[in-house]
């Protein structure tokens, strides 16, 4: 099993499912970059930033990955639209705040001169004309070049922050209506989308946390070569902190049999659960990401 970087600890927990499921298929493989690259016509340094969870990849690299590793494509695409939602949402949110920097540095600034030949010039560099000691307002002629005053130039700086406070602000309301319409879109059409099919039979995602706690039972017993809690029998279910469900449960049942504290038996993946995963990753040695996939159910039913 390859040792991967660990993903940037602000990724989205969409976006790091499908770059955890992707590592998985590329070590399933057994490629290198360059050979990946070779057979799926995209380069070695774009699988390096989709792998890295710096760039999301597009849809026909992730078709292309599943096609070499032989996976049915039809979860990998699941995964990769919810993912797609949540880098666009982010995207939004970090150009808001870049233009909201911008007019910050453009408001703070005001030592500049803005000239339509050079882009800025300090007002310092701009030139008196040879044999004159200084400017005056008889020596300004249709040739000679114009010097902006001190409140011109402090009246440029603040249209300019102006425009690009209000750019900021349209941004940011742009971006919460069209979460609020997805939000919406999703919740009117769960039942109508052929979408919802697949989901059900290919990829078991777990429910955002209930509004409020519940508790499951561990019933524990062993099954052939396996322990099963009674909440679950998925072997393959991918799981992170912020998820919920009976696969949760599953899963926290699995690590108190171990030994392992993981708070309590909510369905809730939170804090506790996930510094319990990454104990028995360790003592299995397994990757430490604190996610719950194939390996780690393994490891939690044997």
């Amino acid at each position: 099993m390859s040792r991967w970087k660990a993903l940037p600890e602000e990724l989205d927990p969409r976006v790091r499912q499908l770059v955890i499921r992707l590592r998985r298929l590329k070590d399933h493989s057994g490629l290198s970059l360059r050979q990946l690259a070779t057979k799926s016509g995209y380069s070695a340094s774009s699988w390096e930033r989709y792998l890295g969870g710096r760039s999301l990849p597009p849809r026909e690299a992730v078709e292309a990955l599943a096609r070499i590793s032989g996976d049915e494509p039809t979860r990998l695409l699941v995964l990769h639209e919810v993912a797609a939602e949540a880098w666009a949402d982010g995207r939004a949110g970090r150009s808001a705040l870049e233009a909201r920097e911008a007019a910050d540095a453009t408001a703070t600034s005001g030592a500049t001169v803005p000239t339509s030949a050079t882009g800025t010039v300090e007002a310092s560099e701009v030139r008196q004309p040879a044999g004159a000691d200084s400017f005056g307002p008889d020596s300004i002629g249709p040739d000679s070049p114009s010097v902006p005053n001190e409140e011109t130039r402090h009246g440029r700086s603040l249209r300019v922050a102006l425009v690009a406070g209000t750019v900021a602000l349209v941004l940011a309301v742009s971006s919460a209506v069209l979460l609020f319409v997805r939000l919406s879109d999703d919740e009117s059409s769960a039942s109508a989308s052929p979408l919802g099919s697949a989901t059900s039979l290919a990829s078991p995602s777990p429910s955002p946390p209930p509004s409020g706690p519940r508790s499951y039972a561990c019933v524990v017993e062993r099954t052939g070569d396996r322990w099963y809690a009674g909440n679950s029998r998925t072997l393959d279910a991918t799981l992170a902190e912020g998820l919920a469900g009976p696969e949760v449960a599953e899963a926290q049942c699995l690590l108190r049999r171990a030994g392992l504290s993981p708070g309590a038996i909510d369905g809730i993946f939170g804090p506790h659960t996930k510094r319990a995963v990454k104990q028995l990753q360790k003592r299995a040695g397994l990757v430490v990401d604190g996610l719950i996939g194939p390996h780690t159910w393994e490891a939690l039913r044997r």
